[in-house]
């Protein structure tokens, strides 16, 4: 576990360290499904692209937003306070943060990307002092990015800490072993930590699926949509919370309105250590 004695490991360049606007970048085509406006043609064309194979990708986006409301909000009523949000993405409304504090004062968080103009954005818009921390970190080194997202400003990883790995482990090959990678993030969390997440599905809609993933390939980051099995494996280790892992507009939401929920290939989960 990172301790304050520790230094903060440089963060690792990555395939996002340069700015590119000659490709579509997975953020901004993300912004423009939730209706943003942090993006540039070449993303609006490319997320033209992927809503022509599969227009229901936009209503998975606004599902995955309604998702981290929810699984936030049952973390903080299990009285966590902490939240460690990965891949946080462009800031939308509704993020983790506003989340959590709807829940209770307490809450803090640590925003983790490693993608340059995710992390001008979130710092630019940042009015949280002492509540919201940026950090620049590589989901793929997991141990560094601990050392970053802890210290005097950061997380007390001696206390529970919800892990927020929302659509962004399918930005992670198979080489990149993201069970491990998760299993070394919840290794250093204590017992009453939690793991909210939510994953592409190989297995729902398979065409659709496969498609998706075909016009990312001309993307900043390709997608590597998993099956049901496969998702469920990165929970080893932890306790599913009812009704485990399920499609994302499923999650938590029998009294809520789910439009086009049949057609919507992400699942989601939460686990409990």
């Amino acid at each position: 576990v990172p301790t304050e004695a520790t230094p903060p490991a440089p963060a690792p360049r990555s395939r996002f360290s340069a700015l590119r606007t000659d490709l579509p970048h997975p953020a901004r085509m993300y912004d423009h499904y939730l209706n943003g406006k942090n993006n540039l043609p070449i993303d609006r064309a490319a997320a033209a692209d992927v809503l022509a194979l599969a227009p229901e990708v936009r209503q998975m986006a606004f599902a995955n937003r309604a998702f981290l409301r929810r699984a936030v909000s049952f973390a903080a009523g299990c009285g966590i306070r902490q939240f460690l949000d990965i891949g946080v993405g462009l800031p939308a409304a509704g993020d983790t943060y506003e989340c959590a504090v709807l829940a209770t004062e307490e809450a803090r968080a640590v925003y983790v990307d490693n993608d340059p103009l995710v992390l001008a954005h979130a710092r630019a818009l940042s009015t949280r002092p002492g509540r919201v921390r940026v950090v620049e970190a590589d989901l793929r080194d997991p141990g560094a990015l601990l050392q970053r997202a802890g210290g005097r400003s950061g997380l007390d990883f001696r206390r529970p800490v919800a892990v927020v790995l929302a659509a962004v482990l399918h930005y992670l090959s198979d080489a990149d072993d993201p069970r491990s990678v998760v299993g070394e993030l919840m290794a250093a969390m204590v017992p009453g930590s939690a793991l909210l997440l939510s994953h592409l599905a190989a297995d729902l809609r398979p065409e659709a699926a496969r498609a998706t993933a075909e016009t990312y390939r001309h993307s900043a980051a390709p997608l590597f949509p998993r099956p049901l099995p496969e998702v469920c494996a990165l929970f080893t280790g932890l306790s599913l919370v009812n009704p485990g892992v399920v499609p994302v507009a499923s999650w938590r939401a029998d009294r809520l309105p789910r439009p086009h929920a049949d057609r919507q290939w992400m699942y989601a989960g939460v686990g409990r250590k």
